[in-house]
């Protein structure tokens, strides 16, 4: 699999050199912000790593048109959470933060673990074939943390949600806090043969009567899951004829309301389908619930507050780059950043 993804990366980053972006063979600075740069080299691996996850470009070329228009539709995005990630790193540094050695040792053995890494050897093994040293690992972690903290100590921690916010959300989002009514049924079928001139009217006569005969042995308490078993010709056989649970919606409204006057543990009368006779059981049916207001409060707290996370987090990037001294050195960049970030305060605005 790794070999794969080596592959793709290889023709993407042969791609890439033939844009705007990698025209000099040696290193080239795209954007200065506040004295920190952002390289090509780096700006590429953004590129590579977004590209190869979509699938439909496993087996383009270089020169591939789909792969020209796929990099031309990620850079703007791309750029501009490049830039972001650049002010909130250096606002995580001037908050005095930095990644120490005890929590990076910790952060590692979490990686080995989850990734099944038994030693140190495979762990380096690992880096090398992702093509990252321990020091590029480290600055990746650190600069994530950096920008992480930075938001929760200026964002997330300052956001509030009050008693009419979270009871205006809980009155227009109603249905989120709502669990539908459900059922569960245990079938037994018979299907009607069907021949190359339809359905025959005997075999059907003797469907319908094989039908009763076994509903006549359900109601007098023979168990259904065993007579399922025995004679169905649904593939629920396997389960004792059980299906569900089902929400009432899911259901045809005629049988949702034959359901609706049955009692738990009733039968239906035997019923013609389109492929031959049903018996149905209900099982179990559960009620329709709706959570209280105090009973879904946390949740409520928690979607209102990411949802003014999203619009403050925003706002607070446009602070920082109000602040910032931002150099460009590559002017169709610029303009992706530029049509990237209009786009996001069209957004906003909106």
């Amino acid at each position: 699999m790794m070999k794969k993804r080596a592959a793709v990366s290889v023709v993407l980053l042969a791609a890439l050199a033939s844009t705007p972006t990698g025209a000099e063979i040696i290193e080239q600075v795209l954007v200065n912000v506040n004295g920190d740069i952002l390289t090509k080299t780096e700006f590429e691996q953004r590129q590579v790593a977004v590209l190869r996850t979509r699938p439909e470009l496993g087996n383009v070329t270089p020169e591939s048109p789909e792969l020209r228009k796929a990099i031309a539709e990620v850079t703007p995005q791309l750029i501009l959470e490049a830039v972001d990630e650049l002010l909130l790193i250096q606002r995580g540094r001037e908050l005095g933060l930095a990644l120490g050695d005890e929590q990076f040792s910790s952060i590692i053995e979490n990686i080995k673990k989850s990734n099944n890494l038994e030693d140190d050897a495979q762990f380096q093994a690992a880096l090398k074939q992702e093509g990252m040293t321990m020091a590029d690992l480290r600055r990746s972690l650190e600069r994530q943390m950096l920008a992480s903290e930075a938001q929760r100590r200026d964002v997330v921690d300052k956001i509030s949600v009050t008693e009419a916010e979270a009871q205006a959300y809980y009155e227009t989002h109603r249905q989120e806090f709502t669990t539908p009514s459900e059922v569960t049924l245990r079938e037994i079928f018979i299907e009607v043969p069907v021949g190359d001139r339809g359905v025959n009217v005997a075999e059907d006569d003797a469907a319908r009567a094989e039908a009763e005969g076994i509903l006549k042995r359900l109601l007098a308490d023979e168990p259904f899951a065993r007579l399922a078993a025995e004679v169905s010709d649904a593939p629920s056989k396997a389960n004792g004829g059980l299906i569900g649970p089902i929400t009432r919606e899911e259901l045809a409204a005629a049988l949702q309301t034959l359901l609706d006057r049955m009692k738990v543990g009733e039968l239906t009368e035997v019923m013609r389908t389109p492929r031959g006779y049903q018996i149905l059981k209900l099982e179990s049916r559960t009620e329709t619930k709706i959570r209280t207001f105090d009973e879904a409060r946390s949740d409520i707290s928690n979607k209102v507050g990411e949802s003014k996370m999203a619009g403050e987090r925003l706002k607070y990037l446009d602070r920082l780059r109000a602040q910032a001294t931002i150099t460009w050195r590559n002017d169709e960049l610029k303009k992706a950043y530029e049509q990237a970030l209009a786009t996001r305060q069209k957004a906003l605005a909106g």
